[in-house]
């Protein structure tokens, strides 16, 4: 399967021809409806970007929130018309710089954000009531939305006005990413009180970005990438529901993030695909009756394994083909990768050529003159019923397993995907599929690729500060409040008000972290 040229990613095959026969009996008044109506299989809004263009909202983050923050302006200065925040593992794992876990990763993939003061300064002079951020954050996206939330609040901007996203998916990191710190349940606990806490003091911030990026990266198909997701994305709502809340005062405030991949044609059948979906599941699933609760609205990344470190510059043209798919498909927002990111961070140079990228497609290609242009395209609506079928047969098997986390705890959706990575790596060892330097068009003696340099000192310099910003508290005080937060834990109360307490008393990411450990434990595949 995965060798067939005439086959997509995820296996659907192409035929030699499409023509009027190939869509015979099929109806466009309910298959796409109007852009802005439902479906929304043309988009969530009538105009899409004729007025207003996707937010162009590259990641960023790397070692201190001093370096990070002046990466933000460059890129702001550059023309970037939202933040995309990335944070250093031990961030997202719920460690401060200074535990033994985070030696020799602070700071390397994202930024290291241990307290309020790094908050502060990774947002200095930035204008939190008109500049969206999203904050690639998931175990711990709680803390680092509420110290935002308090850094706002000090800049004079109230809560009800600042807006952006949190990443929040859980599920999809025990499904393919790894960044979780407690179990499934006490996770969603979680997500549903940030659900509720955002409903009454946040109400302009997406509270959760479900993700299929990540599943994706793991070596899904297309076809499993909104499958999965949007599984994921039922089991929160149901959660949500069943802690009492109303779908339609959630279901606004949801959003997505899908991947770009390579197979151009399949990549905008699968956006399409996926609000159709969406749109099914909150009306006659959840009985949603607000239409901005059954509008799939969502970000998209470029696909990071998609990009070779051999002859590294030809990323520069995949990122073009997988930006140009987000927009045919309708995205909301999109990052564009650096054409360097198989080799490590992105350079200043790299950054630049990604933003430029989505600004030419813009700007100058006319391609967002009329909302969803392919549509009517023979092949384009062949692949967009197709990818739809084909979820909704994944949706069902998990339905009749109990559910997203009754899967996951089967380990089903983990080795579907494994399958189906090993079915692609092998496709490129035996030379069936081209990799285009890879395996292919290669050459010898390429030159030595400029590479983000990571500062050796940056580590201790973090650390010092952490331990300056320790010593200089009330620590009974902050006992005190830590000891709030575990007893909150223990029982039912909504935990996102205890933890902003604590970190109002200046108590770091890690030590809250380890007061909700020290409850709900560690999770252990």
């Amino acid at each position: 399967m995965a060798g067939d040229s005439h086959r997509t990613d995820s296996g659907i095959e192409i035929g030699p021809l499409y023509d009027a026969s190939t869509l015979a009996g099929w109806d466009p008044a309910t298959a796409l409806g109007a852009p802005g109506e439902p479906p929304y299989t043309r988009g969530v809004y009538s105009s899409m970007y004729r007025g207003r263009l996707w937010t162009m909202r590259q990641y960023a983050g790397f070692g201190t929130a001093a370096s990070t923050n002046q990466r933000f302006k460059f890129l702001l200065e550059a023309g970037q018309t939202g933040l995309s925040c990335a944070f250093d593992l031990p961030t997202q794992m719920g460690y401060d710089s200074d535990h033994p876990r985070a030696e020799g990763e602070v700071g390397k993939v994202g930024v290291a954000i241990d307290s309020i003061d790094d908050m502060r300064t990774l947002l200095a002079d930035i204008p939190l009531d008109t500049v969206t951020t999203s904050m690639t954050i998931n175990s711990t996206a709680a803390i680092l939305l509420l110290m935002y939330e308090l850094v706002a609040e000090e800049q004079g901007v109230p809560s009800e006005q600042i807006s952006g996203t949190i990443q929040n998916d859980l599920l999809k990191e025990y499904i393919a990413r790894g960044t979780y710190v407690y179990p499934p349940r006490p996770s969603m606990r979680i997500i549903t009180d940030i659900f509720e806490y955002c409903s009454k003091h946040v109400p302009k911030w997406n509270t959760i970005s479900i993700s299929g990026y990540h599943i994706r990266e793991a070596g899904s198909t297309a076809v499993q990438e909104i499958a999965f997701t949007l599984a994921n994305a039922i089991a929160y709502v149901q959660a949500a529901i069943d802690a009492g809340l109303d779908v339609d005062d959630i279901g606004p405030r949801l959003s997505f993030f899908w991947n770009g991949h390579n197979h151009f044609f399949e990549e905008v059948a699968k956006f399409r695909a996926s609000r159709r979906m969406w749109h099914r599941i909150m009306t006659e699933r959840f009985g949603a009756k607000d239409p901005r609760s059954s509008m799939l609205r969502f970000h998209t990344q470029t696909g990071g394994s998609t990009l070779t470190a051999q002859q590294p510059l030809n990323n520069v043209v995949r990122v073009s083909v997988q930006a140009l798919a987000a927009v045919l498909g309708g995205t909301q927002s999109l990052h564009t990768n650096g054409y360097d990111e198989a080799l490590g961070l992105p350079t200043e140079e790299a950054a630049r050529i990604a933003l430029r990228t989505q600004q030419i497609i813009g700007y100058e290609a006319g391609v967002a003159d009329t909302p969803d242009p392919l549509a009517g395209s023979y092949l384009v609506e062949s692949l967009t019923d197709e990818v739809e079928r084909l979820a909704w047969e994944y949706i069902e098997r998990i339905d009749e397993m109990g559910g997203a986390v009754a899967a996951i705890e089967a380990h089903y959706q983990m080795d579907e995907i494994e399958q189906s990575a090993y079915e692609y790596t092998k496709s490129i060892d035996d030379d069936e599929r081209v990799i285009v330097g890879v395996n292919r068009f290669t050459v010898d003696d390429e030159p030595e690729p400029t590479v983000f340099p990571i500062d050796p000192a940056l580590e201790r310099g973090q650390r010092e500060r952490l331990a300056a910003f320790k010593a200089d508290r009330d620590q009974a005080l902050v006992r005190a409040r830590l000891d709030d937060v575990a007893a909150a834990a223990r029982g039912t109360q909504n935990l996102l008000y205890p933890m902003k307490e604590a970190l109002r008393a200046n108590a770091t990411l890690g030590e809250v972290s380890d007061a909700l450990r020290d409850v709900f434990g560690v999770y252990q595949p």
